[in-house]
């Protein structure tokens, strides 16, 4: 036995090392073991993790960074809006992608669309429905104002002819063919 450890307590074996561990300052219990400071380190980059953040998958201990970004990870997601991870256990999929539900607005009036009816547009940009057809909607070729879909519906009904767009009752029929 070593000297120096007489006066100190005995806590037990390192989970790690297999060696005694004496005195509190120099060891840690994580995930119900007892490892000696210098024993409890990241699998990947062997950093200290007593005291920090850490994450064990599949029997490995990770320091926070080599679990993000060493492909330890099981679902490292990017956020198809702001590009950060999406740490959450919370993930929305939408379009095939992913986003952190506080990041999937409508671009026009930023209002959350977790759960709520959406558009999306040529340039893959996400709008409330009603945005989208305020500012998306075909201009009529008579009135000049938005075809927009009647109260309650979702659709709008519209006449095209000679790719120029109509309200039903601002068609005419009477197209000059030019």
């Amino acid at each position: 036995m070593d000297p120096s450890h007489r006066t100190s307590l005995y806590f037990g074996s390192c989970t790690k090392c297999s060696e005694a561990v004496y005195g509190a300052g120099r060891a840690c219990r994580a995930m119900g073991h007892l490892f000696h400071d210098a024993c409890f380190t990241c699998s990947v980059c062997s950093k200290k993790l007593s005291g920090q953040p850490f994450y064990t998958v599949s029997g490995g201990i990770y320091c926070e960074n080599d679990f993000l970004y060493s492909g330890v990870h099981p679902t490292a997601e990017m956020c198809n809006s702001c590009g950060y991870l999406i740490m959450d256990n919370v993930v929305l999929q939408a379009r095939g992608k992913s986003y952190h539900p506080s990041c999937f607005r409508c671009v026009v009036c930023s209002q959350g669309l977790e759960g709520q009816p959406f558009s999306v547009d040529a340039d893959s940009r996400v709008y409330c429905v009603s945005d989208y057809h305020r500012v998306r909607a075909p201009c009529c070729a008579t009135c000049r104002t938005p075809i927009l879909p009647t109260e309650g519906s979702t659709e709008s009904i519209r006449v095209v002819a000679l790719n120029r767009s109509y309200h039903v009752e601002c068609y005419s029929g009477d197209v000059n063919l030019m």
